[in-house]
């Protein structure tokens, strides 16, 4: 099994697959990047596949195309033991760095963002390992119907209730390393396993999944399994307006780019307001609200209309009026 000496590696590596030749000289081993990362969006954890996995939040990662989302979704441990740190932004002199997750022993430090369900910024709170069998901690795991025997049930306070997805900079989070997490930090740690990989592989090519065009609410906020993308199992975001499409081409065919900073201000910012406008998500599209067409004036212009002079010809017959629109009221 390999292992990673650095959390800078593989996102890096992946996205070099992604990236344009010219690219590449700017990435190097790290990520950086001048825009501010969006706000995390709010959706429901969906229901646990089966024992044994563990739940990996969603984040927001850097494309081509600018940032575009990665949903949360239930994942199988290299091995039993091994916990998941998730990854974060990191604002250090000038740019945003993002530092990639990792699996190990124990759980490091993860820029104090409240990524929820036993995230809350520092440490996990959903369960624990012991004797080969990980313990669920169903007051703020979604265990679902699946028959588990190890859980437990532990009410969770947490204190940091922001949506930012970045530490450090003007309104980042302020956490700075335990010493624990930071012995955690130095552990010996398990790279992404190869469905967590595919499952980043596959948002980055989901046309939908960019902030640019979710505006922050991510029609596939969060999936089951990695990968899954449609079906039962995946969640939406509170605020999606559109349903999840797999019609969409690929990135690369989206011309569209915001890789210069200066040019896109605000796309950064766009996810706060979008994120809390549902109380609770649906996987379909939400119905638009249809309201019924008033009246043509038409009735009322012809009879304001004044009388065609003596010398012209004699006016038109004033037009009929136009029924009310019942079909749209039907539609209602």
């Amino acid at each position: 099994m390999r292992t990673i000496h650095t959390r800078l590696i593989w996102p890096a590596l992946l996205l070099l697959l992604a990236l344009p030749i010219a690219s590449h000289a700017q990435i190097g081993v790290g990520l950086s990047i001048t825009v501010e990362p969006p706000a995390l969006p709010v959706y429901e954890q969906p229901a646990m596949p089966a024992d044994g996995y563990l739940w990996t939040p969603g984040y927001w990662a850097w494309g081509p195309d600018g940032y575009y989302w990665v949903p949360g979704t239930w994942v199988e441990p290299p091995s039993a033991g091994l916990l998941w740190t998730p990854g974060y932004w990191g604002w250090s002199n000038g740019v945003y760095l993002f530092n990639a997750g990792y699996w190990g022993p124990h759980i490091g430090f993860y820029g104090g963002v409240n990524y929820g369900y036993g995230y809350g910024g520092v440490g996990f709170e959903g369960g624990y390992w012991r004797g080969g069998g990980f313990y669920y901690n169903r007051a703020v795991m979604n265990v679902g119907s699946v028959h588990v025997t190890n859980v437990y049930e532990k009410t969770v306070i947490v204190n940091n209730n922001t949506h930012v997805s970045f530490n450090g900079g003007a309104g980042g989070t302020a956490a700075r390393p335990t010493p624990a997490e930071v012995a955690a930090g130095h552990e010996h740690h398990v790279e992404p396993t190869p469905a967590q990989v595919e499952h980043v592989h596959a948002a980055s090519t989901n046309h939908a999944l960019l902030a640019s065009v979710n505006h922050g609410a991510p029609a596939i906020a969060a999936t089951a399994k990695p990968g899954a993308f449609t079906g039962k199992g995946v969640v939406t975001a509170h605020g999606a307006t559109t349903a999840p499409r797999t019609d969409r081409p690929a990135t690369a065919a989206h011309t569209e780019t915001h890789a210069a900073p200066a040019a896109h201000p605000a796309e950064a910012h766009a996810a706060a307001p979008a994120a809390h406008t549902a109380a609770r998500p649906t996987t379909a599209t939400p119905r638009p609200e249809v309201k019924a067409a008033p009246p043509h004036a038409a009735a009322p212009a012809a009879a304001a209309r004044p009388p065609a002079p003596p010398a012209a010809h004699a006016a038109p017959p004033p037009r009929p009026k136009t029924p009310p629109a019942k079909e749209e009221k039907q539609r209602d």
